[in-house]
């Protein structure tokens, strides 16, 4: 049971952390999930799947190296900070972007 607990406390610290990056490097461009630069490049699941993009490896490794006119945030993020950001991003979409 404690062992359980310890796991949800760090599940919720990970996601935590992942929010905060989120906020701090991308929610700029990607409020709520949207894209304010280019429309079709949001990051709704759906767009993700249609992509290809809806795993966190996928999503971290854009992140890490950008893609298109985005450019990478791998220094910016930090050692394993894709991961967190990827991770949270890919919460999210599945959750449809509804913060609670």
């Amino acid at each position: 049971m404690f062992t359980s607990f310890t796991t949800s406390a760090l599940a919720g610290e990970t996601s935590g952390e992942g929010a905060v990056l989120f906020g701090q490097h991308c929610a700029g461009c990607h409020m709520n999930g949207g894209n304010i630069i280019r429309r079709g490049k949001n990051l709704k699941l759906a767009t993700l799947q249609r992509q290809g993009l809806d795993s966190t490896e996928a999503i971290a490794r854009i992140a890490r190296n950008g893609i298109g006119q985005m450019s990478g945030y791998g220094d910016k993020l930090g050692e394993g900070g894709d991961q967190l950001v990827a991770s949270w991003i890919l919460e999210q979409a599945q959750n449809a972007w509804i913060q609670g």
